[in-house]
C-alpha cells in the first residue's frame, strides 16, 4: 500500500560548509587582530618607555665595603739613642793636668781618660795625717793618765784600809777614816773619767783616720777612668782648665754596640705591637740598607697629651754604622687578628654634619650614611662606625650624590 509522498530534508552541500567555516575563521582573525595587536603595541610602548627611563638613570661605579688585609702596615718615625750613656764629671777640685782621650775614641772599662792636679787636696791629706798623729799622741797620753789614776786609786785604797783598821783599834780618829774613804771614792771617779777620756780619744782617732781615708779616696778621683766600654761622644775641657767637684763635665761616653730606638705608637695600633716582635729600620744616610731590631719593652700606658704609647726597639750595631741621635723609619708591620673596615678615600663625602658614605640599597636607591673615620692611609681610610662589611657604596660619589637618588650600579673590584 502506498504511504504517500515523503518530506524533503535539507542537507548543506560541501560548498556551503566550506563557506561557513571560512566565514567563522575570518571572524576569529578579525577579532584576534582587533585585540592582540593593540595589546602588543601597548606592551612595546611600555618597554620602550622603560628602556628610555632606564637609559636616562646615571650609571655609577659601586663597590662593597671590605676589611683590610691581615697584615698590619705600621711605619713610624723613631729616634736612636745609646744603650748606655753617662756624663763623666770631675770628683776632685783642681786643674786638668793631662787629657788622654778625645771625641770619637773607643775606650774600655777602667781606661784612664784624664788626670787632675789637686795640690790643695795633697795639703789636706798631709793635714789629716798630722791630725792622726796628734790623736794617737793624745790617746797615748790619756792611757798614761789612766795608768797613773789607777795607781793613785790603788794607793788610796791601801791607805783607806790602813786608816780603817787604826780607827777600829781607836788609834786614829773617825775623821781620818772618813777622809781616807773620800779620797778613795775620788780616785775611783778619776779613773772612770780617764777611761771615758780614752774612749773619746779613740773615737777622735777613728774620725781623723776616716777623714784621711776619704781624702785618699778623693785623691784617687784625680785619675778619671772610663766606667764601661764605649765611645767618647763629648769632650768638654782642655789641659789647664779649672775643674770642680760635681760641677765640671769632662766627657760623655756612650755604649753603641746596641742602640735603643724610641717610637710613639698611636692608640689605634697599640694592640698590633708586642714585646719580642721583630722590627725593620731604615735611615736616610744609608739608603738601600735595612737593620733588624726587636721590641724590648713598651710603656703599657698612653701619653694623655698625644694618645701614643712609647715603644723601645733594640737594634744591634756591631759595625757601628748607626749613631745615637739618628732619625729612623721603623717598620712594625705584623699580623692582626681583627682587621678594620677600609674604603677608598675618594668614597668619602664631607658635608656639614660630618663624613658620609653614599650607600646603594637593593632598590638601587642612594642613602647618605654618616660614619666615624679612623686612620687615614692616604689612598684608604678606616671606618670605625656607620657601615658593615659587604655594604654596597658608591666608589666616587662626588658632590652630586643626593639622598633618594636612583642609579644604575656598575660593580667593580675593591681597590686595596
Amino acid at each position: 500500500m502506498d504511504s504517500g509522498p515523503q518530506a524533503d530534508v535539507w542537507r548543506p552541500s560541501r560548498a556551503t560548509i566550506s563557506a561557513l567555516l571560512l566565514g567563522l575563521l575570518g571572524v576569529l582573525v578579525v577579532a584576534f587582530l582587533a585585540g592582540y595587536v593593540p595589546l602588543q603595541r601597548r606592551e612595546a610602548t611600555l618597554r620602550a618607555e622603560a628602556d628610555v627611563q632606564q637609559n636616562s638613570l646615571p650609571r655609577v661605579a659601586v663597590m662593597t665595603v671590605s676589611r683590610a688585609g691581615d697584615q698590619n702596615v705600621l711605619k713610624l718615625p723613631g729616634t736612636m739613642q745609646a744603650l748606655t750613656e753617662a756624663p763623666i764629671l770631675a770628683r776632685a777640685d783642681g786643674y786638668l793636668k793631662r787629657r788622654l782621650a778625645d771625641i770619637g775614641d773607643r775606650v774600655h772599662v777602667g781606661q784612664v781618660l784624664a788626670e787632675i792636679d789637686a795640690p790643695e787636696l795633697d795639703q789636706q791629706i798631709h793635714q789629716a795625717e798630722a791630725a792622726i798623729e796628734q790623736a794617737q799622741a793624745a790617746t797615748e797620753q790619756a792611757q798614761a793618765s789612766l795608768a797613773q789614776g789607777k795607781a793613785n786609786r790603788e794607793l788610796a785604797g791601801i791607805t783607806a784600809d790602813r786608816v780603817k783598821r787604826l780607827v777600829e783599834k781607836g788609834i786614829s780618829p773617825q775623821q781620818d777614816g772618813d777622809q781616807a774613804q773620800a779620797q778613795l771614792a775620788a780616785q775611783d771617779a778619776n779613773v772612770q773619767a780617764l777611761e771615758k777620756a780614752i774612749l773619746a780619744q779613740r773615737s777622735n782617732l777613728a774620725a781623723v783616720k776616716a777623714n784621711l781615708s776619704r781624702l785618699q779616696e778623693v785623691q784617687g778621683y784625680r785619675i778619671v777612668k772610663a766606667p764601661f766600654d764605649g765611645v767618647i761622644t763629648l769632650r768638654n775641657v782642655d789641659v789647664g782648665a779649672l775643674v770642680s767637684t760635681g760641677g765640671t763635665l769632662l766627657y760623655r761616653i756612650a755604649q753603641i754596640g746596641t742602640l735603643r730606638t724610641y717610637v710613639n705608637v698611636p692608640q689605634a695600633s697599640v694592640n698590633a705591637v708586642r714585646v719580642g716582635q721583630a722590627a725593620t729600620l731604615t735611615v736616610s744616610h744609608l739608603p738601600g740598607r735595612t737593620f733588624r731590631g726587636t721590641i724590648a719593652r713598651t710603656a703599657n700606658a698612653l701619653d694623655p697629651a698625644t694618645r701614643t704609647m712609647l715603644v723601645e726597639v733594640d737594634v744591634p750595631n756591631a759595625d757601628s754604622a748607626l749613631f745615637p741621635g739618628t732619625y729612623a723609619e721603623v717598620d712594625l708591620s705584623g699580623s692582626r687578628p681583627n682587621p678594620p673596615l677600609v674604603v677608598p678615600a675618594g668614597a668619602l663625602l664631607f658635608r656639614n654634619d660630618g663624613a658620609q658614605l653614599a650607600i646603594v640599597g637593593l632598590d638601587q636607591t642612594v642613602h647618605l650614611q654618616k660614619i666615624t673615620v679612623g686612620r687615614d692611609y692616604g689612598d684608604r681610610v678606616e671606618i670605625l662606625q656607620g657601615v658593615t662589611e659587604g655594604t654596597t657604596i658608591i666608589a666616587a660619589p662626588g658632590d652630586a650624590a643626593r639622598e633618594g637618588a636612583k642609579i644604575v650600579p656598575i660593580h667593580r673590584d675593591n681597590r686595596r
